[in-house]
């Protein structure tokens, strides 16, 4: 099993301090979460109902209707490696761990990119797969240079897979207002921007047919009555949404800044988190968790993810430990 953000729990074991003693900013997720209701109770009673407004709601939301509702992004990233045979799948050498995973263990050869190999590499590709932002680098790419790359993928009858789980802060940048071009599919995530990771929600885009095929594969229910109602909900709710952007854009300015102040200037990040590569990231890592401060750690590529304090208390901690790191231990 792949290592994930938000593993309070093995933390405390780890370091010996109690779970509610953390500061959790390790998993990139919105921690000024969707304020939910109370679900009525027939939701919890009843299989799920696609006659109830969600994909009514999330085809406003996203501008687009060619969309199949999953369980999260996760059951998707699983499935679609299942829809092609072996090939060639292009991503960023630093992704999202579970995308890699995926279509390896499905016999597809996955070949590492830096961002700046893509184009040079596409027409050796099946499928190019994109996190946009990338997680958990913040590189970005324009939707022009994805849809030129899509274009040239899909002469050969390829895949633009483009995972947008990071984009509700800057919607003007997705690849949505594409979706029915040949090849092109969108992956959306309700988890990010609207804090319920809980719910596991997200959303397919693709053409009738691939989406077809992934319902098929999926089965029935994929997403449960009471997400569907709470998703609903939050995906009308648009003045909430104008105001989390605006906040989650000076909170991780805020970040940017607050690193930056204390030598550890970010190497990119997006709205929901900073990301830096640094030599000391391991150090830093475990310095701060013993200051209980949990943050994301790749060693694999010498860096660590910072996601947003939820309150001024929080930004406080923060900035003690940080202040703690620059004295010469």
């Amino acid at each position: 099993m792949l290592d994930h953000g938000g593993g309070i729990l093995a933390a405390a074991r780890r370091y010996g301090i109690p779970v509610q003693d953390w500061l959790d900013l390790s998993t990139g997720l919105n921690p000024h979460g969707w304020p939910v209701p109370e679900i009525p109770a027939r939701a919890w009673q009843r299989l799920p109902e696609t006659a109830d407004g969600l994909e009514a709601a999330a085809a406003e939301y996203y501008g687009c209707d060619a969309l199949l509702p999953v369980a999260g992004s996760q059951p998707a990233i699983q499935a679609l490696p299942l829809l092609r045979p072996a090939c060639q799948v292009g991503m960023l050498a630093a992704t999202y761990a579970e995308h890699p995973h995926a279509w390896a263990r499905h016999g597809h050869q996955v070949e590492r990119l830096a961002p700046e190999r893509i184009d040079e590499a596409l027409d050796t590709l099946d499928v190019l797969l994109v996190c946009n932002p990338n997680n958990p680098t913040g590189w970005q790419a324009t939707p022009e240079q994805l849809d030129a790359w899509r274009a040239r993928l899909a002469v050969r009858g390829g895949w633009l897979v483009v995972d947008e789980a990071f984009m509700d802060c800057t919607p003007a940048q997705s690849m949505l207002p594409r979706i029915g071009t040949p090849g092109l599919v969108v992956l959306r995530s309700i988890g990010k921007f609207f804090g319920l990771a809980g719910a596991r929600a997200g959303f397919v885009f693709a053409w009738p047919e691939l989406l077809a095929r992934l319902r098929e594969e999926l089965g029935p229910w994929t997403v449960s009555g009471p997400a569907r109602v709470a998703v609903r909900l939050a995906l009308q709710d648009r003045g909430w949404q104008a105001h989390m952007r605006e906040r989650l854009a000076a909170d991780s300015s805020r970040l940017a800044q607050l690193l930056d102040a204390h030598g550890l200037t970010p190497s990119g990040g997006s709205a929901l988190f900073q990301w830096l590569a640094h030599p000391a990231a391991t150090a830093l890592y475990d310095f701060l968790a013993r200051h209980s401060i949990l943050i994301r750690h790749f060693p694999e590529s010498g860096s660590v993810r910072f996601g947003l304090p939820a309150s001024e208390t929080d930004w406080q901690r923060l900035e003690a430990a940080l202040s703690a790191w620059c004295i010469p231990r």
